[in-house]
């Protein structure tokens, strides 16, 4: 099996429009909720989200990219160009099939959706759909726009499993590289969800925060009157490379991206399993593919969305895979982003990387009084980030239909 690096990385998200912005923030704690202002929510049980702030697409889409993609492909496009930027690569110079593109989205267009159909029946059922109607609402859209824009022509696909997407699309990147069958993978993951029916259906299924008159608190993991996960937005690049390649061509490395796993709970549509047991056994796995033992883990960012089951569920499963191992610390960076859905993996495995380059762990922001069914010796770095030399991070992300998935980033 070849070896995978990392060697670029870009963002746009509630926290910030770059990875420099995004890793300044996270550090300095800041919560990025707010009243939503996309659409008049309020008539609805939450009228809060994490908006992203001075979005410009047209800094990196031309007028047609913008015409052409529903927000998310735009979310997309936007951090794929600065992880590529990023990266150094001049892709003159490289065989186009030698570059793929896996990226993971969990809704779509559902902007898209929604205008075309409300033009629909307040048109009185004429149908004057755009022809643009599918192309912009479609979940593949995103990787093949990012292919489009930069002319790549290797492996195309698009992943969805729900919250556990970009993990997924990064998790099937590493594998096709490692087996020789690609060179380079932009992948990632996008989510633009703060749109009347989305939020709407969150809200009838009573999973997010409603804490409405203190927006900047309301994602609130592991705190004991935390009330449901704050929505956020945005996206995540990552450039996955062969090693071999990243190092001929003198490539700034950021990290290995050292193991990957997959399970499912199969045990209810939208609960994870109360004892953790699908989320433990991916990151078993994940570190046994790592070659690491529990002791050499370093940090972990939990999925921990802020629920009142979902955050036990996975302390447990960290309790029973970690068995109080004293090396390792926790924390969620939930609590200052909101939960991006299909992008959250994304975000989250930068922050990860940032963590091994830097030796500083994001804090959890927002824990005033943790819930006592927290096990005592998971230790979680709280409101001020905290120095440590790491050389292991690992990534959980979960989601609805019960996928479970674990990446493990190392030092090079």
């Amino acid at each position: 099996m070849k070896r995978v690096v990392i060697t670029g990385l870009g963002t746009i998200n509630p926290l910030g429009n770059d990875v420099a912005s995004f890793w300044k923030n996270s550090l300095e704690g800041k919560s990025s909720t707010g009243i939503i202002t996309r659409f008049d929510a309020s008539k609805f049980r939450t009228q809060i989200a994490a908006e992203i702030k001075d979005f410009e697409p047209q800094k990196y889409l031309d007028r047609n990219e913008i015409k052409r993609s529903d927000l998310f492909t735009q979310y997309a496009l936007y951090s794929a160009s600065q992880a590529l930027e990023d990266s150094g690569l001049d892709i003159s110079k490289i065989d186009p099939f030698d570059i793929g593109v896996i990226w993971g989205v969990g809704q779509g267009g559902m902007e898209t959706f929604e205008s075309e159909v409300e033009n629909y029946v307040t048109g009185n059922y004429v149908p004057r759909f755009s022809p643009f109607f599918v192309p912009r609402l479609i979940v593949n859209m995103a990787s093949g726009m990012i292919s489009m824009k930069f002319g790549l022509q290797g492996i195309n696909y698009t992943t969805v499993s729900a919250c556990a997407t970009s993990n997924t699309a990064i998790m099937d990147a590493f594998n096709y590289i490692r087996l020789g069958k690609a060179k380079i993978f932009v992948s990632g993951g996008s989510e633009a969800p703060i749109t009347a029916a989305s939020v709407g259906g969150f809200c009838a299924m009573k999973a997010m925060s409603a804490r409405n008159n203190d927006p900047l608190t309301a994602s609130r993991p592991f705190d004991k009157d935390r009330d449901g996960f704050v929505m956020g937005e945005g996206a995540g690049a990552l450039i996955l490379e062969e090693y071999e390649h990243a190092k001929k061509r003198g490539a700034k490395i950021y990290a290995e991206l050292a193991g990957a796993s997959m399970t499912a709970d199969a045990y209810h549509m939208t609960s994870p399993h109360p004892e953790g047991l699908g989320a433990a056994k991916a990151m078993q796995l994940a570190l046994e593919e790592a070659k690491l033992d529990i002791s050499q883990l370093d940090y972990l960012n939990l999925h921990a969305t802020s629920t009142p089951v979902g955050d036990i569920a996975e302390l447990k499963a960290v309790n029973k895979t970690f068995k109080g191992s004293k090396n390792l610390w926790v924390s969620s960076s939930k609590s200052m982003t909101g939960h991006l859905l299909g992008a959250a993996g994304a975000i989250e495995a930068i922050l990860a990387i940032k963590s091994i380059n830097e030796n500083t762990i994001p804090p959890t922001i927002n824990i005033e009084n943790i819930d006592p069914e927290i096990p005592e010796n998971i230790q979680i770095v709280r409101n001020e980030p905290l120095q440590k030399n790491i050389q292991t991070a690992m990534s959980n992300a979960f989601g609805f239909g019960g996928h479970n998935s674990t990446l493990i980033f190392q030092e090079v």
